[in-house]
C-alpha cells in the first residue's frame, strides 16, 4: 500500500477559518478597550445590495461581504504557525 506521508491541506483550511473566526471574536471584544482600537481597523467588502430570485413560491436571497481586520490576520497567520507545529 502506498500511503501518502504528509499534512492534510483540509485540515490547514479548516484551521485558517478558525484562525479568522476567532481573530474577528477578539478584535471585537477587544477593539472596544482605549488602546485596543488598532486591532479592530480593516476593511469591508462584498456585494451592496443582495441578488434575489423570486419564483413567486420560493424567494431566494443571497449576499456576500467579507471583513478583514487586522485581528483576523494576527488569527490567520497563528493558526498557520500553530498547523505547523504539529
Amino acid at each position: 500500500m502506498n500511503i501518502k506521508k504528509g499534512k492534510n491541506n483540509w485540515v490547514l483550511f479548516i484551521f485558517i477559518l478558525m484562525g479568522i473566526v476567532i481573530g474577528g471574536f477578539i478584535g471585537h471584544y477587544l477593539g472596544q478597550a482605549p488602546y485596543f482600537e488598532w486591532i479592530n481597523f480593516g476593511k469591508e467588502f462584498g456585494f451592496d445590495a443582495p441578488a434575489a430570485l423570486d419564483l413567486q413560491i420560493i424567494y431566494i436571497e443571497i449576499a456576500f461581504k467579507i471583513e478583514i481586520t487586522i485581528a483576523s490576520i494576527l488569527g490567520v497567520i497563528a493558526a498557520i504557525l500553530i498547523y505547523r507545529k504539529i
